[in-house]
């Protein structure tokens, strides 16, 4: 049976000598056996295992949430490695789509085509659309994600297609008034709708308002999904929330 020092594996899986360490650490990746200098090896069932860590991170899910996954008694790696290919074939499938939306975005800012801003929104989900919402809450207060989470599952289906279509024309209104000032009345009148939008998901304080904000602006995952609305937009979003807070906190 060969086994990996760490090093071995560290090279093997592109990750650093001391994240598995930190793993041994956090009891989630054990070395299969320690040597009497002190040096970790690993089997193949442990490889397997952080290839099973890597895809759960790729996924977003904490350190925690993964130990807990394979640490049960019943996980099974051959079910869980096809329930993953299902997920990221899914994610690929609202990648490419996303991807569609921005080629047909520069097209039309490049004149060569025409779209309206209904088509802007094109490839948002249901699931990134929550995100989205609770980003905030992730930055300020656990206990919102619990809330936003019970408070979108009381909805109908109505109900969430009309709370989706209402947060696009949110941003729809905002891209018409991006030659506006952020603290102009019109646009300080889509922040407050804006707000009132997010209280569907959850309750967020003016810092998670501002976190929100600056989220827009400086998260690449934000930045990129606003600017391929229009290439100002999270900017703007950014300066016109941080208003909002300082007039209304």
């Amino acid at each position: 049976m060969r086994m990996y020092t760490i090093k071995q594996l560290a090279d093997l899986a592109n990750v650093s000598r001391r994240t598995l360490r930190y793993y041994d650490q956090i009891d989630l990746l054990k070395p299969t056996a320690v040597g009497n200098n002190n040096y970790r090896y690993y089997d193949q069932d442990t490889v397997l295992r952080l290839q099973q860590i890597r895809f759960y991170q790729e996924m977003d899910f904490s350190l925690e949430q993964i130990r807990e996954i394979l640490d049960k008694s019943d996980f099974n790696t051959l079910q869980s490695l096809q329930t993953q290919k299902e997920a990221l074939q899914q994610q690929a499938k609202r990648l490419d789509r996303l991807i569609n939306t921005i080629d047909n975005t520069i097209l039309h800012l490049e004149g060569q085509i025409k779209m309206d801003n209904k088509e802007l929104f094109a490839g948002f989900d249901e699931a990134k659309q929550k995100e989205y919402a609770a980003e905030a809450s992730k930055r300020w207060d656990p206990q919102l994600v619990k809330q936003s989470n019970q408070r979108w599952n009381r909805l109908s289906q109505e109900e969430k297609e009309a709370i989706l279509q209402e947060g696009n024309q949110i941003y729809s209104d905002m891209i018409d008034q991006l030659n506006a000032e952020p603290d102009s009345e019109a646009v300080q009148a889509i922040v407050a709708r804006w707000h009132q939008h997010i209280q569907h998901f959850y309750e967020p304080s003016f810092a998670a308002l501002r976190g929100l904000g600056q989220g827009y602006a400086s998260d690449p995952a934000f930045r990129n999904t606003f600017e391929a609305m229009h290439p100002d937009l999270p900017d703007f979003l950014h300066e016109a929330i941080t208003v909002y807070c300082d007039n209304n906190e």
